[in-house]
């Protein structure tokens, strides 16, 4: 269940960070409400997985794949372009994020 919490903790903070680049710097009222608000969530169910995962094995994951769907996001809705670098760098990040999921004795399956 605890990577259930965290799969939603990435999700609100996809969308609050989404919304952040929507709020044009908080000038806009709506995305600003959703980003302050989505943050929360995201933290909320963050908080009830660090019951469940060590804080560097649940920040590892939620910011990694934050990471990757927002540059995803990025390119889809905000027509932003990754290079070679940038791609292989996640590609990166995500391979550690399989491994400590796949072989870390630290992470609870």
């Amino acid at each position: 269940m605890a990577y259930f919490y965290l799969l939603i903790a990435v999700v609100f903070e996809t969308i609050g960070t989404s919304a952040l680049q929507a709020s044009q710097q908080f000038s806009r009222l709506v995305p600003s409400m959703i980003v302050v608000t989505a943050y929360a969530a995201s933290f909320f169910f963050m908080a009830i997985v660090l019951r469940y995962l060590p804080v560097g094995i649940t920040y590892a994951i939620w910011s990694g794949l934050g990471i990757v769907l927002i540059a995803a996001i990025g390119f889809v809705v905000f027509g932003q372009r990754l290079d070679w670098p940038a791609i292989v760098g996640m590609a990166m990040i995500l391979g550690g994020i399989l491994i400590i999921h796949l072989f870390s004795k630290s992470a609870v399956h």
